[in-house]
């Protein structure tokens, strides 16, 4: 079972502007072929196909550990993509709809993702940049412990060459922010499914990395997640499942040479975390509602209901 805690992986930066192009890159890292979306469903239902979960315990709790990690990924870049669409923190909700009919919102038909306003009203979904839907062919479940992990670390290295990407379209923190810390957790993830395969085959796949061969310490949103250790630490989000894959990701194994120099660790439970944002209500879009005082005097009164 799942335990959802009311916070993001990391803090993210307000957005300096409004930008919903941004927003339509960033998509990418959510429902792209190497996306969140991908990353999630690969190895969440790979951890309930698993086969024979006791005697291949440490690689079974590998997977599930990383599986939950993933749904927090999800969130973080559909918190990310909600930002640049919405603009800079505000708690200024607007009182009334304004007119509507002097086409308020008339430069999204100029964006590159309108749907992601026109339907969504600016919130992020299950998309790629373009708008296509991510969809079930991008998981990969064999029932095969080797092929899955194969596969998963060539997954990884896709993702990393994805964020690599995304992060050289995008100027914005809170973007370039998202790109930084996925970049740093992807790389761990496919040092993690390297070292397994290593186990299984003794084949040292863990010296492919990085693939692509752009070392984090080159990526200046990297740096406070490396100097903090997180490129050696795997979590178990868990408050006492999923430690045998120690014997994976531990047992002296060390950090990537491209990497701060360390031994890696798993860490029991979760990161500390960082803050969920506040987006603004924009009435004119029918976002909370068209009277939105209406609706937060019925939610203060629940609230206090529930005190």
């Amino acid at each position: 079972m799942f335990m959802r805690v009311n916070k993001l992986q990391i803090d993210l930066p307000a957005p300096k502007k409004m930008d919903p192009n941004a927003g339509a890159a960033l998509q990418e890292l959510l429902g792209g072929k190497y996306g969140e979306m991908s990353t999630l469903n690969n190895y969440m239902f790979q951890s309930f196909n698993f086969r024979s979960k006791e005697k291949l315990r440490p690689f079974y709790s590998l997977v599930a550990s990383i599986t939950a990690e993933e749904l927090g990924h999800v969130e973080l870049v559909s918190n990310g993509v909600t930002m640049l669409n919405n603009g800079p923190d505000s708690d200024a909700d607007e009182e009334d709809g304004g007119d509507i009919s002097d086409a308020p919102f008339e430069d999204m038909t100029d964006i590159r993702l309108a749907a992601a306003f026109l339907s969504n009203g600016g919130g992020a979904t299950p998309s790629n940049s373009g708008g296509i839907p991510w969809n079930n062919d991008f998981v990969t479940t064999t029932g095969n412990v080797v092929m899955d992990l194969l596969h998963n670390f060539h997954l990884e290295c896709g993702a990393r060459l994805h964020k690599l990407r995304v992060y050289e379209t995008l100027s914005d923190p809170t973007g370039r922010e998202v790109c930084g810390y996925l970049l740093v957790r992807g790389s761990v993830h496919a040092h993690a499914y390297a070292l397994a395969l290593k186990k299984i085959t003794g084949v040292d796949i863990e010296k492919m990395l990085p693939t692509p061969n752009i070392p984090l310490a080159k990526i200046p949103e990297c740096q406070k997640y490396l100097d903090e250790g997180s490129h050696r630490r795997l979590y178990t989000f868990s408050p006492e499942d999923y430690t045998e894959m120690a014997g994976i990701w531990g047992n002296g194994e060390m950090a990537l040479p491209t990497d701060p120099p360390g031994e890696l660790e798993v860490v029991d439970g979760m990161p500390e975390g960082g803050k969920i944002h506040q987006l603004t209500g924009v009435p004119s879009a029918f976002t909370p509602d068209y009277a939105p005082e209406e609706m937060f005097e019925i939610g203060v009164k629940l609230y206090k209901a529930s005190r």
